[in-house]
């Protein structure tokens, strides 16, 4: 059996953040693939700040696009990755300019973009397997909340019954720019999962959910309550911006974003009537890689003996 590493590496351009995500993807003794985070780089770029505003992404943005992308670049070559893939969500999906800021982008940089629609992003985050451990029996709804987007994805027996994208995100929040239309939208959805399904398990995804657990106290593995949820968003709503940086540690690009992110969180499992929230540590980068991996192997089934 081989010991071979086989490295990819996957590009997440949201709208928030930029993140480089390193795996690499071996054989274990028993010959099931193991997948190995190595590295994660993450930039907060926010393009959302200017396409939620102006429709656009503006040249100062495009120009630290390019700079990070450049350093994505060398960083790629380093790592002699076998592959990788680059994914913009929300923000360039929605920009006016993203075809040009694309094409700009691979002449300067050599990285090729793929813009993805909000049903591809929720299937890419479905290439994580997070089916395979979940009880067949219980009925499971995944969360991923962005800057510009969040995405809920119903489970149920182990198969994907149900997934749709709404333009409800942190970034956007922030500038107020989320229509009361998309908010009723959100909610007639969730209350007709509910009602087709007792029980729900969330699964949160993203950084902000990762950190609003650690807030709750809840240890990593364990579910957070929705009741520590709460207790936890009404504390940081009554501190100011900065106080959220000195009290807990956050860093400028998350102290903002944290509370609308625990709202979407709070609106969601409310209208589903979700009482915990599973957060595995899996999102858009880990399902990029998963997604490359499958390709991989409808070309070569052994590819990861050699």
């Amino acid at each position: 059996m081989s010991n071979i590493n086989h490295k990819f590496a996957a590009i997440d351009i949201g709208s928030n953040a930029v993140r480089l995500l390193f795996y690499n993807i071996y054989l274990d003794l028993t010959g099931e693939p193991n997948f190995k985070k190595v590295a994660l780089t993450r930039v907060p770029i926010r393009l959302g700040e200017d396409v939620f505003v102006t429709n656009k992404i503006s040249d100062k943005k495009i120009e630290l696009l390019k700079k990070t992308l450049i350093a994505f670049r060398n960083l790629i070559e380093v790592h002699e990755v076998m592959d990788y893939m680059a994914c913009a969500t929300s923000a360039m999906r929605e920009a006016e300019n993203a075809a040009e800021v694309r094409t700009y982008l691979k002449a300067e940089t050599g990285i090729e973009i793929k813009t993805i629609t909000g049903d591809m992003e929720a299937d890419l985050i479905f290439q994580n397997h997070i089916a395979e451990s979940m009880n067949p029996n219980r009925a499971y709804l995944y969360i991923d909340v962005g800057g510009g987007s969040t995405e809920i994805t119903l489970f149920y027996e182990g198969e994907k019954r149900y997934s749709q994208s709404f333009q409800v995100g942190t970034v956007r929040m922030l500038h107020d720019k989320t229509t009361k239309e998309t908010w009723d939208l959100l909610k007639l959805k969730c209350i007709e999962i509910a009602h087709r399904h007792q029980n729900i398990i969330g699964i949160g995804s993203g950084g902000n959910v990762i950190k609003l657990q650690k807030l709750a106290g809840a240890a990593e593995g364990t579910p957070i309550s929705r009741h520590l949820l709460k207790e936890v968003y009404q504390e940081l709503k009554e501190l100011s911006y900065e106080e959220r940086m000195r009290k807990y540690g956050l860093n400028p690009d998350r102290a903002d974003v944290i509370v609308p992110a625990a709202e979407i969180f709070l609106f969601i499992t409310k209208h589903t009537d979700i009482k915990n929230i599973i957060v595995p540590k899996m999102g858009l980068s880990d399902g990029i890689i998963h997604h490359m991996y499958e390709e991989y192997l409808k070309k070569d089934k052994h590819f990861l003996d050699r």
